[in-house]
């Protein structure tokens, strides 16, 4: 159901544009009508400039009137299928997971516990490995994710 679900939600958001909202080193909220949710673009990359990747970022997303919040991150590039997707909080590690119907895309099976981590965290750190066999690290900063997360559930 995740799966369908976040197939559903990243058609709307490449449709309406909204990824436009999306700010390096910042957590921005936006709602529409069916959806809400915050992203942050990295404040940092270990990916040589002269290789070539779409937009990466990473989202907590919910449906209007459903309580299952969603963490997902968007590499801009295509994942390895099989390989574990490691998204770093300070010192601990959570695993998400890609598919073949979606190998940009990565989630995982602890959501709350991410989110419990991105709270209190500092830093989050996620690192993934393409389809080409090229690992990158991506730097998020957790500033403001908090209060961004508040307004997510409050006006969702």
């Amino acid at each position: 159901m995740k799966i369908i679900l976040a197939i559903f939600y990243l058609i709307c958001l490449f449709l309406s544009g909204q990824t436009v909202a999306l700010e390096a080193g910042k957590w921005n909220f936006v709602k529409t009508d069916e959806y809400c949710y915050i992203g942050s673009i990295a404040t940092e990359t270990d990916l040589p400039a002269e290789k070539n990747r779409g937009d990466y970022y990473v989202l907590v997303y919910k449906n209007i009137g459903s309580k299952e919040i969603v963490v997902q991150i968007e590499a801009g590039y295509d994942y390895k299928i099989g390989s574990d997707i490691v998204l770093n909080i300070d010192k601990g590690d959570y695993i998400f997971y890609t598919t073949q119907d979606l190998p940009s895309a990565a989630w995982t099976n602890e959501d709350n516990k991410v989110i419990f981590a991105m709270k209190k965290g500092l830093k989050l750190i996620v690192t993934g490995e393409s389809s080409r066999g090229t690992v990158t690290n991506d730097v998020y900063t957790l500033k403001g994710f908090t209060a961004s997360y508040n307004k997510l559930i409050d006006d969702c």
